[in-house]
Order: structure tokens, then C-alpha cells, then sequence
């Protein structure tokens, strides 16, 4: 599950998804106290499970070791991980069609909604609004567009407005296969020249 941590990075960074040091990843583990989570800065291509950083968390907060650096979207993952019952995976990445799409006004939930091959597997939230990068705005603001008020996970994928998106599975190859749906009818809906019809 760590090392997977590490491989679901090369690939988002081989797809052009990320740059070098962009994007980050965390799992929790069912039941357990520990969060692990991507450092900050850190060239994605040369994430191993030995330069994860361990992170104590409890519903009510979490705790970094001294003189770490974790991700600077760690409240994000926080927010997310906090109340998850089983094992589950947080996987923030930048992909190029997705945050095109919602740039020239496409609505990432009507999209999925018209192409089965996501709709039948990923729950697509609504997006995020643009919001300051590693923001507690930013982190707030996904965790409501994702989960309901008891800590009930609705969607698996939501948007960030010109920035990524969040996905969230039960390991991080599960979270990368929706940001991958997502991306590929986005890249469709582009390609296609269809414009945004702001009147319906």
C-alpha cells in the first residue's frame, strides 16, 4: 500500500499530470491512528515508502514528527482521512484535461452524467471553486463538496477550479482509476469542439 504511494506518482507524473514536485498522496490504514502522507517539495518521481511521512491523527486533529515537512494540502487530507472507517487513500494530482475542461466552463458532474463508462464507476461531486492553494478555504471547501455532515463519503472525484482535482479510494490505485476516468472523457469533451451551452 506505501509503495503504491510511490508508483501511482511516477505514473501521474509519466502522463503529465503533475510536474516534479507537484501533487500529493495519503493512506490510512483501517482502524489505525497513523496517517501516511507524501513530503512537501519532494521530486514525485523518487517517492519510496521511506520518505513517506508518518502522521499521528485522531478525529480531532494530527500530529507531524519534528522537523518533517509534510504536504502543504496536508488539512485536505486531513479533513478526509479523519473520518474514514476503512482503509482509504486521498490522491490529489493535476490533470491536464480535467482542470481544461472546468477552465472552459464545463460542469465535471454533467459530463460524467453523460458517459457511462463513469458514471457507472465514479461519483463525480461538485467542483471546488478557484480558492488559495494549501488553504484551509481550499481544504474545507472539498471536504464539504464531498462528504455529508455525519462524515459519510457521497463522491469519489471532485474538481478544484484551475488547479487539480481530490480523489478518494480504498488504495491509491483506486483513486488514480477515477482521476483516469474523469481525464479521459474530458480529453473526449475537448476534442470534440463541443462548446459550453451557458443557456441550458
Amino acid at each position: 500500500m506505501i509503495t503504491a504511494i510511490g508508483d501511482v506518482m511516477r505514473r501521474a507524473y509519466e502522463k503529465g499530470w503533475i510536474t516534479t514536485r507537484d501533487g500529493n498522496i495519503s493512506v490510512r490504514r483501517s482502524k489505525s491512528k497513523t496517517m501516511y502522507l507524501t513530503p512537501s517539495g519532494w521530486r514525485k518521481t523518487i517517492i519510496h515508502p521511506e520518505g513517506v511521512i508518518k502522521i499521528g491523527i485522531s478525529k480531532n486533529g494530527y500530529k507531524a514528527p519534528k522537523g518533517s515537512n509534510p504536504s502543504g494540502e496536508l488539512a485536505m487530507h486531513f479533513m478526509l482521512q479523519k473520518d474514514a472507517v476503512k482503509t482509504r487513500s486521498v490522491v490529489h494530482l493535476h490533470p491536464t484535461n480535467i482542470i481544461a475542461a472546468m477552465y472552459a466552463g464545463w460542469d465535471l458532474q454533467t459530463l460524467a452524467a453523460e458517459f457511462p463508462e463513469v458514471s457507472r464507476y465514479t461519483k463525480v461531486g461538485p467542483s471546488v471553486p478557484i480558492l488559495p492553494v494549501i488553504s484551509t478555504e481550499l481544504a474545507l471547501a472539498t471536504y464539504d463538496n464531498m462528504v455529508d455532515k455525519n462524515g459519510l463519503l457521497l463522491f469519489d472525484i471532485v474538481g478544484q477550479a484551475n488547479h487539480g482535482v481530490c480523489s478518494v479510494g480504498d488504495n491509491p490505485w483506486a483513486a488514480y482509476e477515477h482521476i483516469e476516468r474523469l481525464e479521459h472523457i474530458c480529453e473526449i469533451v475537448l476534442k470534440s469542439g463541443k462548446k459550453v451551452n451557458n443557456n441550458t
